[in-house]
């Protein structure tokens, strides 16, 4: 079987593989996220395609340093009528991010890209629609009291895994997209490059 590296520390990346049964070795990609994304043309491009970019950065970084092994790169952005949000960087920037979404629907774009060498082989994203409900400033405040600094890891301040899944009202698409890795294609295309058991 062929070398898999996830290119991501990700707990939650990490966590989803493992469970899926995959056997893979994680690599950190050294790359400066806001500068690819100013490299890439900033506010012109679609938040799907911004993910995209981040996620062959990811991977091509790592698969430059082990061109044998097939690396995945993955990334996510949140957009909000076409702007994409960055991660929050304390707790007043998370009360504010969460009155902004209150009420509306938002994206999760979750990007990942197969890459070998220098060559991508293959890219997809996931998008997921996230309905939130109407949050009293009140309520934002007790919820950000009991969620905790978790909330500061998550580019939409709330972790759908835990109290986060209260603030929302409807979701549309599936909760790996919403953890940041689209599983089944992933899963279906490593099958097809037969690098898991298929």
């Amino acid at each position: 079987m062929t070398d898999i590296i996830l290119a991501s520390t990700s707990p939650f990346r990490k966590m989803l593989l493992e469970n899926a049964g995959i056997r893979f070795e994680s690599e950190s990609a050294d790359i400066d996220e806001r500068a690819v994304e100013e490299a890439a043309g900033g506010s012109g491009i679609s938040p799907e395609d911004m993910a995209t970019i981040l996620a062959e950065a990811k991977a091509n970084e790592v698969a430059a340093r082990h061109p044998h092994a097939l690396v995945i790169g993955a990334d996510q952005t949140l957009s909000l009528e076409d702007e994409i949000l960055h991660k929050v960087a304390d707790m007043e920037e998370a009360r504010r991010r969460l009155l902004a979404l209150s009420g509306k629907t938002h994206q999760l774009n979750s990007a990942v890209v197969i890459a070998r060498g220098d060559e991508v082989l293959w890219r997809h994203v996931s998008v997921a629609r996230m309905k939130m409900r109407e949050l009293s400033p009140e309520f934002i405040g007790r919820h950000l009291a009991n969620a905790g600094d978790d909330v500061l890891k998550s580019v939409g301040a709330y972790q759908l895994e835990g109290i986060g899944v209260q603030l929302f009202e409807k979701i549309e698409g599936d909760y790996f997209t919403i953890l940041g890795l689209p599983l089944l294609p992933l899963l279906a295309q490593l099958r097809k490059l037969e690098a898991i058991d298929g």
